[in-house]
């Protein structure tokens, strides 16, 4: 096995040599250290089937979700990808809310521990997925900035994410990731298992306590857009069938990139669940989750007043209730 930094980048690895269908406890040792210390890993030519996926997946833990297809296809009876789904639908909403910088499940009771895509079908051009290293930029930030917001906390919800970056309320359910909760998280994140420090940060994130609306919504994008504003710290991948490419949620945040929304993408997406000791914010049961209800309420009723549905609802609770974020 033969593990090489990326070029030019102060995070990220290629792994090759490998077998990830037929991995050895040894070699998944040195991989899992290798995980820790880059971010993310990539694995190209593996072909990974479903199984495989899941399999590789639960050696970091258990999954939250095991090989969802993340398309712009529906999946049909025998298993074939082929009617690609029209961009007016919830589920390619979604997709395209995907765009925006995020880290996964930062809207549920526990973020995930990291996630894994493997590429089935790519387009001819665009469909990338980018990578953003959160510890180089808490690293850098001036130590005063640093010290400001050490104490901070903002929600996170993608209902509100989906009202701000496209314009998209979906209607609340139960169960779905638009179950009308709102999470509170610190700015800044100490990774349980290195102890580096982060910006957990990302498209989810607003409204936080103790700053007016338009302070905190300020500081999270110029956060943001200091932590991707230097090209050490973002890694763009061209994806190739047969690539799987893991990352860690608790250290970067990552997106896709537009493309021809006609043309066929099909990556198989496998995310593992957090650890509750360092992951959960709270239970909606608990009683510190009701004023992130009201905040998340208020939020989305002012985009409502500001922006409104910009886009053409054609779907249901039915449709929102297959969705994974």
């Amino acid at each position: 096995m033969h593990i090489r930094p990326i070029e030019g980048k102060v995070f990220g690895a290629v792994v090759s040599q490998v077998k990830l269908a037929d991995l050895g406890d040894e070699a998944f040792a040195a991989i899992h250290q290798a995980f820790l210390r880059y971010g993310f890993l990539l694995f190209p030519g593996q072909f990974l089937s479903e199984a495989e996926n899941i399999a590789f997946g639960e050696r970091f833990g258990p999954l939250e979700f095991g090989a969802l297809p993340l398309a712009n296809q529906y999946k049909n009876d025998q298993g074939q990808f082929d009617e690609v789904i029209p961009l007016d639908t919830q589920r390619m909403r979604t997709n395209v809310g995907n765009e925006a910088w995020h880290t996964d499940s930062t809207y549920m009771p526990i973020s995930s521990k990291c996630a894994l895509l493997s590429a089935v079908t790519v387009p001819a051009a665009g469909g990338q997925t980018e990578l953003a290293d959160m510890r180089a930029a808490y690293a850098a930030l001036d130590e005063s900035l640093r010290e400001s917001i050490s104490h901070l906390s903002a929600y996170h919800s993608t209902q509100y994410s989906q009202a701000h970056d496209v314009g998209d309320f979906p209607p609340t359910v139960a169960d779905t990731i638009y179950h009308g909760e709102a999470y509170l998280r610190p700015l800044v994140k100490t990774h349980p298992e290195t102890g580096v420090k982060s910006l957990f940060i990302g498209r989810h994130a607003f409204g936080i306590p103790g700053m007016t609306r338009q302070e905190s919504y300020q500081l999270l994008q110029d956060l943001l857009a200091f932590a991707v504003g230097d090209e050490t710290r973002v890694y763009q991948h061209c994806w190739s069938a047969g690539d799987t490419l893991i990352w860690d949620n608790r250290a970067l945040l990552h997106r896709a990139r537009p493309y021809d929304y006609s043309q066929p993408r099909v990556l198989i997406g496998t995310r593992v669940a957090g650890d509750e000791a360092s992951e959960l914010a709270y239970y909606p049961r608990d009683p510190a989750a009701a004023a992130g209800r009201r905040a998340l309420a208020d939020e989305l009723a002012r985009l409502r007043g500001e922006i409104g549905d910009t886009l053409t609802r054609s779907c249901g609770a039915g449709e929102v209730s297959d969705l994974r974020g």
